[in-house]
């Protein structure tokens, strides 16, 4: 079995504890054991608890990367994009995050890196949007919103009606449509 494949395994089964349990039943010994290696094999590719969260954080980095450039490069442009991804797929999906995000207010849980990282990745598409559209209200407008609809479904807090939100973000699309020119399209 590839070194990666065994990475993989171990970041799946700690994403997987993470969903299940939260930040707080993380240990080496469950990860470990949900990925069938030994604790050794775990300390081989993640010295700590931290590097084993660091290395989740750096997975999920690189996907958000994939949806940057389809953002940026697809026909269906960074407003589109960032608004149909600002609301998870799944529930598993939201406690992910929502998990991640408690272990990043721990101090020992991750590094500095991490919350970099994850940083980042709003921080980057606060840039797509304000490139896609030069009006920096509008595009932090649509930020704020898709951000907000985000935080809320991994929060776990009631989400509005569906016919509102549709009709939010139709009415964002239309304006950053009018603002670029693109017109109809996605």
């Amino acid at each position: 079995m590839s070194a990666s494949t065994t990475r993989d395994r171990i970041l799946d089964a700690l994403q997987d504890i993470l969903i299940e349990g939260g930040a707080s039943a993380v240990t080496l010994e469950a990860v470990a054991s949900a990925a069938g290696v030994s604790k050794g094999g775990l300390l081989y590719h993640f010295p700590s608890k931290a590097a084993l969260m660091d290395g989740l954080v750096r997975r999920l980095s690189d996907r958000a990367e994939d949806e940057f450039r389809e953002a940026a490069a697809g026909d269906e442009g960074v407003v589109r994009v960032f608004l149909r991804t600002s609301v998870p797929e799944s529930v598993e999906e939201a406690e992910l995050y929502w998990s991640l995000i408690a272990a990043l207010r721990s101090e020992d849980a991750m590094s500095e890196e991490s919350g970099r990282l994850i940083g980042r990745i709003f921080e980057e598409w606060s840039r797509l949007l304000q490139e896609e559209l030069d009006d920096p209200v509008l595009a932090e407008t649509i930020r704020l919103v898709g951000d907000g609809l985000y935080l809320a479904s991994i929060a776990g807090l009631p989400r509005p009606d569906p016919e509102l939100v549709r009709r939010v973000t139709d009415r964002l699309i239309a304006q950053a449509d009018a603002a670029t020119g693109r017109g109809g399209g996605g």
